[in-house]
């Protein structure tokens, strides 16, 4: 190596670990666009959906942290998007909020990339607990937020995704479900580049 040349190693942002409760949130994605595409300001709406407890969560500190989640991952989806979901049938609702999912959790992008829909390009119809486990000690080795999570935070990481993969229609007793996905929603997915088709158990023509 040349003197005087610096090699500056990349450190990944840190993934962020709230991905605990609610698993899809789908029903409350039902709930929260009109609400959105009415007033086009998620900070108007998440003061809404807390004030009038919309969500119907038992006791205000729920309501606060459901409607939080809700409208940070619907906030990734375009107004497009959000006008299709708000009137789309449950099965391309659910693919959206999984979409969302993985656009505002990269741990959740990362394990559905890389392991998920890897499972399925492989043949492998199975997807178990010991593959988010190798998955984690693995990301650990770049990510030290992971080394110093709980055991309790990574079970309900880890127990919040494989509820979040069953409500979304990928994930039935264990095995890989390749989805029906509609023509509308491909293509709303393949609009991203890369391809949020990355996302789940299908092929791409990208």
């Amino acid at each position: 190596m040349a003197s005087g040349v610096r090699v500056r190693a990349t450190v990944p942002t840190p993934y962020r670990l709230s991905f605990v409760v609610g698993g899809l949130l789908s029903t409350e994605a039902m709930i929260t666009a009109p609400l959105y595409l009415g007033l086009h300001d998620w900070t108007a709406v998440r003061s809404v959906l807390i004030a009038d407890n919309l969500l119907h969560a038992r006791t205000r500190a729920t309501a606060v942290r459901l409607a939080r989640e809700v409208v940070q991952r619907m906030s990734t989806l375009s107004d497009v998007e959000l006008s299709y979901l708000a009137t789309a049938l449950s099965p391309d609702r659910r693919h959206l909020m999984w979409a969302a999912a993985c656009r505002h959790y990269e741990i959740v992008a990362d394990f559905a990339h890389e392991v998920l829909r890897d499972h399925y390009l492989r043949g492998i119809d199975v997807l178990i607990a010991a593959d988010f486990e190798r998955f984690w000690d693995a990301k650990a080795l770049w990510h030290g937020e992971l080394e110093e999570t709980t055991p309790s935070t990574r079970a309900k990481i880890r127990t919040n995704l494989f509820l979040a993969m069953r409500q979304a229609g990928l994930l039935e007793e264990g095995s890989i479900v390749t989805p029906l996905m509609s023509r509308d929603v491909r293509m709303l997915l393949e609009q991203r580049t890369p391809s949020d088709l990355r996302f789940f158990p299908v092929r791409s023509s990208l």
